[in-house]
């Protein structure tokens, strides 16, 4: 399913195998396990970092601070994911620091950018907190295909780790592959899955919760059925779900993560406005930050729905997962 499953030889069970099998595929583009996180990280960015390097060279050159250079910086900007709304955002941020800076060459204007782009994207640093509540209830949302379950498995595996007992609620009664990778990775990792064949995704919800409840375990992630933002009918069920966990356990779900694929660009936006307008979304989490995406969408995000960034994934390996840092993210899209 994951990289990490790769350390244990058992096999699957015949009917889970086409699963782990995709599952198991492996991008050449994501970013080298041997390497530091720092390094698989700037390795991840490195089509943002390219970009922005190579033009912003060219204006942090040295050389008079003026209109062209700004509307220069606005492209680089706009054609990095950044966003119409950010760009300008950050623009009147970087002019407010050279007229108080009395900054007046085009070098000056990096540390600008770095500074503007800190005081952006610093207040979404907030690593997730489980310790409030046992259990500790996490619902899991997001489009098809934008890596809920591999976050799921690399979550629990992290959770593990911190000697936390995790259970998972198979939720996503529409997508047998998803029911099968949580359960293969479950049996592989001595994880207790809650999973239903078919049936209401809602039951599956408070199955999980009430048995989280009489084993004491201190985390449940809870998967959902990928769904499109458009499809209302759809938003009303998982919205469902998540009312019903809140029965099972009053104040459930303590998290609502959201799982965005980086690739997606603009469009990422869009699914947090939807999604937070429907679930209340407390989290994010941006994966496939693998040498293809642009992480200027990061800056979109926070200008235009500030919800903290729990994660962010740059590959398919166990340790591919970490808590945003704003500044390190940041040195990672600009510095060689």
């Amino acid at each position: 399913m994951f990289d990490f499953f790769k350390k244990d030889k058992t096999p699957a069970s015949p009917e889970a195998s086409p699963a782990v099998a995709s599952a198991n595929s492996n991008p050449s583009s994501s970013p080298n396990p041997s390497l530091s996180w720092t390094a698989r990280l700037k390795q991840g960015l490195a089509k943002t970092r390219n970009q922005l390097g190579n033009q912003l060279a060219s204006i942090f050159g040295g050389g008079k601070i003026d209109a062209e250079v700004y509307e220069e910086l606005e492209t680089i900007l706009l054609t990095s994911d950044v966003g119409i709304n950010a760009t300008q955002h950050l623009l009147d941020d970087i002019k407010g620091r050279v007229k108080r800076q009395s900054l007046d060459d085009t070098v000056q204007l990096k540390a600008a950018l770095k500074d503007a782009l800190s005081d952006l994207l610093s207040p979404l640093e907030q690593p997730l907190a489980t310790s409030k509540h046992q259990p500790f209830i996490i619902m899991l949302a997001g489009v098809n295909g934008a890596g809920k379950t591999t976050t799921i498995g690399k979550l629990a595996k992290q959770f593990q780790s911190e000697g936390k007992s995790v259970l998972i609620a198979a939720g996503d009664t529409f997508r047998a592959a998803a029911r099968e990778q949580l359960q293969v990775w479950g049996e592989r990792n001595n994880v207790h899955v809650v999973a239903q064949t078919s049936g209401d995704p809602a039951a599956v919800m408070f199955d999980a919760i009430n048995s989280a409840r009489a084993k004491n375990i201190d985390i449940v992630l809870a998967d959902t059925a990928g769904r499109l933002p458009t499809q209302m009918h759809l938003m009303d069920e998982i919205a469902k779900v998540k009312r019903v966990m809140d029965k099972a356990l009053p104040g459930a779900p303590h998290e609502v993560l959201l799982v965005l694929d980086a690739n997606t660009g603009q469009n990422a936006v869009s699914q947090v406005k939807i999604f937070d307008d429907a679930l209340g979304v407390t989290g994010l989490v941006l994966s496939k930050l693998d040498g293809t995406a642009k992480g200027g969408v990061i800056a979109a995000i926070a200008q235009a729905r500030p919800i903290p960034i729990r994660y962010i994934g740059i590959g398919e390996a166990i340790d591919d997962l970490r808590p945003f840092n704003a500044n390190e993210f940041i040195d990672a899209m600009l510095d060689a």
